[in-house]
């Protein structure tokens, strides 16, 4: 069974799951160090290296720690590969194409050494660079704000005119922050020929607040990891505060706006930046949802890779310099279209489906599903228990029309979305989301409903979308809805999850609510059941709905509540 948390728990968790991120990320760094160092030539010198050695650092690429000024004043630290003379990739005149990478949140220009190494040995110049506001880097913490975007074009100034850089094949990547700073160059830049954003953002607004509902435990996580080593601005202090007190929403939002790529993908449109996207289902910092409504928003050359795990958790064993299924598909993805070689009969969308592992490909992200089968809420009790009507053939229940489901709100019934950073991962690794035993959740505190056992796998994929109407006795609150893989014994694993909150509503007075669940592609085994449970209560959130209020879902005749499964 699946523990519970509630109240007072939520910021020891959060704490705690902050703590583990930041060691996590700290090992990362230490790791990739050792080689920057030895590469930067601390590394003891041996009497005899010997002919094997000296014929190998003749053919690796060089190495070199710099300082970048920008145009206000401030230096970021970097690093500078350059391939080793003759690696191919060179044009006539012996420049070469280029990768920028700004380090991710909290990290610095050591965290790509690996990944530098390689790039520059395939006929890569890279520069990696700490992001200002970070470690040695000057400045203050401008997250992907005017000042980021203005030093990725003072970065490539610098390498034009100081690296054997080729201006006409400039690229860009990174991880986290620097996956998104990635996308916001991509359209401030038009030099920038190709990107490759990896765990990044296309929606800031949506990843800190989507449902309008404030994603507490992933902002204290960024804070744990970003407050040791950087220096916050002003600006930066005041949103953190409006968002955890949840205060001044309208100005958190125009925040982020301006630091969301999908504000500005028009711009990326019109400079024909080539666009390679890689996330993870589980992301519980960036939601796969908005990712991908970012991708169908681009018209250039475009792809999309994504895999069960939790944020960076998929790219980071590349950082330790191991093989790396994502990072191979960004060297591919430059190789395309800064060199003009390989890559270009892979579709443009590849899905790895949870839980089996399977890869699927597609010519479009439209074409992931193929119909909708929509599930009635219906057959409910005094105590918010009933059946998905409309399933497999032989499913009871009674149609959903005019029943309702009384919850009590703040309360939290078992059902959550996990942890940040950790709950993806364990599904990466040993596809275990979390879990609940479902015949045991508190009906008072939770709407439970459930489906009959399915006769054939259901392939869901896309973002499952719940409408309902709901009747609530305060003018505001929050719901979230989880979907779940009942096996026989009644033990459910988590297939998605959403929050929705909702505030200035008359007490008493019903209206329509809609949760659209974050986007995944998951194979329901033959023989489980779907079930949907609604909370008001998860440690993930920040929600509005007052403890012992009452809220009740349910549906006038003429709006039926209902479960809009994508199916391929």
């Amino acid at each position: 069974m699946r523990r519970t948390q509630r109240h007072g728990g939520h910021r020891a968790k959060a704490g705690a799951v902050s703590a583990a991120v930041a060691v996590a990320l700290v090992l990362v760094g230490t790791v990739a160090a050792a080689p920057a160092a030895q590469a930067a030539g601390t590394e003891p010198a041996s009497a005899d290296p010997g002919p094997q050695r000296a014929a190998a650092q003749a053919t690796a690429p060089s190495v070199r720690l710099t300082d970048i000024p920008m145009k206000d004043g401030v230096v970021l630290k970097a690093n500078v590969f350059t391939p080793a003379p003759g690696t191919p990739g060179a044009d006539a005149h012996g420049r070469y194409p280029v990768i920028v990478q700004p380090a991710s949140w909290g990290q610095n220009d050591l965290e790509y050494v690996l990944q530098g190494r390689k790039l520059a040995a395939s006929g890569y110049l890279v520069v990696t660079y700490t992001v200002r506001g970070f470690w040695l880097s000057g400045g203050e913490v401008d997250v992907a704000g005017p000042k980021d975007v203005a030093d990725i074009s003072s970065v490539i100034d610098w390498v034009i005119a100081r690296t054997p850089a080729d201006p006409r094949r400039i690229g860009m990547t990174g991880l986290s922050l620097g996956g998104g700073l990635t996308l916001m160059g991509a359209a401030a830049d038009p030099r920038i020929k190709a990107v490759a954003a990896m765990s990044g953002w296309g929606d800031l607004v949506d990843s800190l607040y989507s449902g309008e509902t404030r994603h507490l435990q992933a902002a204290a996580a960024l804070t744990a990891v970003g407050a040791p080593v950087g220096r916050e601005s002003a600006e930066f202090r005041r949103m953190l505060a409006n968002l955890f007190s949840d205060r001044n929403a309208p100005d958190v939002v125009r925040w982020a706006q301006t630091r969301s790529p999908g504000a500005h993908v028009d711009r990326i449109n019109t400079n024909g930046t080539a666009v390679f996207l890689a996330g993870a289902w589980g992301d519980s910092i960036f939601n796969p949802s908005q990712i991908t409504a970012f991708y169908q928003k681009l018209t250039g050359p475009k792809r999309i890779e994504l895999r069960p795990g939790d944020h960076a958790t998929q790219e980071v064993t590349g950082l330790l310099g191991l093989d790396n299924a994502t990072w191979a598909s960004a060297l591919s993805w430059f190789d395309e279209h800064l060199k003009g070689s390989g890559g270009s009969a892979r579709p443009p969308v590849e899905l790895e489906v949870r839980p089996g592992g399977a890869r699927e490909t597609y010519p479009s992200w439209q074409a992931i599903s193929s119909r909708t089968q929509r599930l009635r809420l219906g057959g409910a009790n005094a105590f918010g228990t009933g059946s998905l009507d409309g399933g497999p053939p032989g499913n009871s229940g009674t149609a959903g029309t005019g029943w309702q489901t009384p919850v009590v709100g703040g309360t939290n019934s078992g059902a959550d979305g996990g942890i940040t950073e950790l709950s993806g991962l364990l599904d990466q690794v040993v596809k275990l989301p979390p879990v609940v035993e479902v015949p045991l959740l508190p009906r008072w505190s939770g709407g439970v409903w459930q489906s009959a056992p399915y006769g054939a796998t259901q392939h869901i994929r896309g973002a499952v979308r719940l409408h309902t109407t709901v009747t609530a006795s305060e003018p505001e609150g929050t719901v979230i809805g989880y979907l779940y893989d009942v096996n026989a014994l009644g033990v459910g694993k988590l297939i998605s999850h959403a929050p929705q909150s909702w505030s200035g509503r008359m007490p008493g007075r019903a209206f329509p609510l809609d949760i659209p669940l974050f986007a995944t592609a998951y194979d329901l085994p033959a023989g489980h059941r779907l079930a949907l449970v609604l909370d008001t209560e998860d440690p993930l959130y920040g929600g509005r709905t007052p403890l012992l209020s009452k809220v009740s879902f349910g549906s006038p005749e003429n709006d039926p509540s209902e479960l809009l499964l994508p199916l391929r």
